[in-house]
C-alpha cells in the first residue's frame, strides 16, 4: 500500500481525532485528493525537523503512523482548509521516500488492529475516572466538530481507554509514540495508568 505521509509534532491513534489547518500546497493538494476520493493519508510523529518545509532542513520521522481518514472538510480560503481527521489503522514504513514538492510518500504495511481485551478490575480506575471526563463534556453539550472524543465510547477496552487517554495527556511526541506502537492493549493500559498515578488523576479532590 503507498500513501502520502503527513510528518506532524503529534500522534494520532486509532479513532482519535485530528483537527488541521492546512496551508502548504504539497499538503492542500494531498487532502484535497484524500477527501474526494475517500482514500486516506499517513500521519507520523515527527523526530526531528518542523511541520512547515524549510529550506535546508533535515526531517526525520517515526517509521510508524496511522491511517488518517478525513470526516469534515473545509475550504475556508483557496489556500486554506480546515479539516478533521479520524484514526484509523496503524501500519509500518516500508519505504518512504520525499516527492520534488516535498510530500513524502511511502508503501507501508498495515498492523493488526488491537483485539478486544476486557479491562481487568486492577485496571478499572483508568476506565472510570475516563469515563467521569466523558461525561463531563457530555454534560457541556460540546458541539459535535469540538468534541475530542469520538462515540460510541469502549469503556470496557483496555485499547480503546489507554488511547484515548494517550491523546488526552500531556505527554511529549515521543511518549505518546511509543505507547501507540505497542501492540498489546492490556500493557498499553498498564503503562497509561502508571502515568495517571504519577500525576494524582485518582487522588480525590480536596
Amino acid at each position: 500500500m503507498n500513501i502520502p505521509l503527513f510528518p506532524l509534532g503529534m500522534t494520532l491513534f486509532p479513532d482519535g481525532l485530528a483537527a488541521l489547518k492546512i496551508f502548504e500546497v504539497r499538503y492542500l493538494d494531498m487532502t484535497r485528493s484524500s477527501f474526494r476520493e475517500g482514500t486516506p493519508f499517513g500521519i507520523v510523529t515527527l523526530n526531528q525537523g518542523s511541520e512547515v518545509r524549510q529550506p535546508t532542513e533535515q526531517v526525520s520521522f517515526a517509521d510508524s503512523g496511522t491511517l488518517a481518514k478525513i470526516v469534515d472538510f473545509e475550504a475556508i480560503q483557496p489556500s486554506l482548509y480546515a479539516i478533521r481527521c479520524r484514526g484509523q489503522s496503524r501500519f509500518k514504513i516500508d519505504h518512504a521516500e520525499q516527492m520534488p514538492n516535498g510530500l513524502w510518500r511511502a508503501d507501508v504495511t498495515c498492523i493488526e488492529e488491537d483485539p478486544i481485551t476486557e479491562i481487568p478490575p486492577e485496571l478499572a480506575k483508568s476506565a472510570t475516572t475516563l469515563q467521569r471526563v466523558l461525561q463531563s463534556i457530555d454534560e457541556q453539550d460540546v458541539p459535535d466538530e469540538q468534541r475530542p472524543v469520538l462515540k460510541p465510547y469502549r469503556l470496557n477496552d483496555c485499547g480503546w481507554v489507554s488511547n484515548r487517554w494517550a491523546e488526552l495527556l500531556n505527554l511529549n511526541p515521543q511518549q505518546k509514540q511509543h505507547l501507540m506502537t505497542l501492540e498489546n492493549p492490556r500493557l498499553r493500559l498498564d503503562l497509561v495508568q502508571e502515568l495517571l498515578e504519577e500525576m494524582g488523576a485518582f487522588r480525590p479532590p480536596a
